[in-house]
């Protein structure tokens, strides 16, 4: 039940048809009576700047969760940013300030790893690749590269894109064994598709199945569908996967902390989780 005292958090994104966090969040406020609210709200990418701005000056707002398009925008709108913002060149999180002023944390690559060490997978000593270097692909980079790869190779179709996600990880990390140019995963212990292919099940699979080594680990970042083509795929091939949903309920918890509402655990969330495909 909404009151004059709940606090709200918004889901700034667009489109907003897929997103899953409102149907995680609300129901474990509603069980722990938090009175605190999640809203998916629809920003075009041109209205974002003025939309931001608007939002800051909302008193009962603590924050948001910051989706596609607006992860890599968003730092160069805030005031302050993590290390781990500024390592990949995306925020996901934005925390308003009592001034209004926001602060820009990043958890799409802690969700990740955390998923992956769940699953009993390491990346220290692992050759990975990442195919996609946008905001939550620069995010699972520059998680992986804090935990000592032997090597990360990155893959966008814009190469400019994925040159520049290296050059960043190597100011953080210049002893880092990190090289572009090629989607081939032959050869990695780790592959992960951090693009929106798989959100519509005619797209192109983002780099060749065929190719994967039966026992790697597939991760996923797309959510709209549980198994997406990629990962059906690579369940054939004998892989381990990681769900797209996977990564988003083991960053629930780290957004909980951020927010100041304390914590879960991934199988508390899914237990309340309302999320339907």
């Amino acid at each position: 039940m909404l009151t004059g005292k709940t606090t709200l958090i918004a889901h700034l994104g667009f489109p907003t048809e897929a997103f899953k966090a409102p149907m995680i969040y609300n129901p474990w406020f509603e069980r722990q009576g938090i009175d605190a609210l999640v809203v998916p709200m629809g920003i075009r990418a041109q209205d974002y700047p003025q939309a931001l701005d608007t939002l800051s000056r909302m008193t009962n707002l603590r924050g948001a969760l910051v989706t596609m398009p607006h992860k890599v925008t968003t730092l160069g709108l805030v005031r302050e940013a993590s290390t781990a913002a500024r390592i990949a060149g995306a925020s996901n999180a934005l925390l308003r300030r009592g001034d209004g002023s926001w602060y820009a944390e990043q958890f799409d690559g802690i969700g990740f790893t955390r998923g992956l060490r769940r699953k009993g997978r390491t990346v220290q000593d692992q050759s990975v690749l990442v195919v996609g270097c946008g905001g939550v692909g620069s995010a699972i980079a520059a998680a992986i590269a804090a935990e000592a790869p032997a090597r990360l190779d990155l893959f966008d179709s814009s190469g400019a894109a994925a040159d520049a996600l290296r050059q960043r990880l190597l100011q953080f990390y210049p002893q880092l064994d990190v090289r572009c140019g090629s989607n081939d995963p032959a050869g990695h212990g780790i592959v992960v598709n951090a693009t929106p292919l798989g959100m519509k099940e005619d797209d192109p699979l983002p780099f060749d199945v065929q190719r994967i080594a039966p026992g790697a680990f597939i991760g996923e970042v797309v959510m709209k569908n549980e198994y997406t083509p990629l990962l059906r795929a690579a369940r054939g091939r004998g892989c381990d996967v990681q769900l797209g949903v996977d990564m988003l309920f083991e960053m629930i918890p780290a957004y909980l902390e951020f927010f100041g509402f304390g914590t879960a655990s991934p199988d508390d969330l899914r237990a309340v989780a309302r999320i339907q495909y």
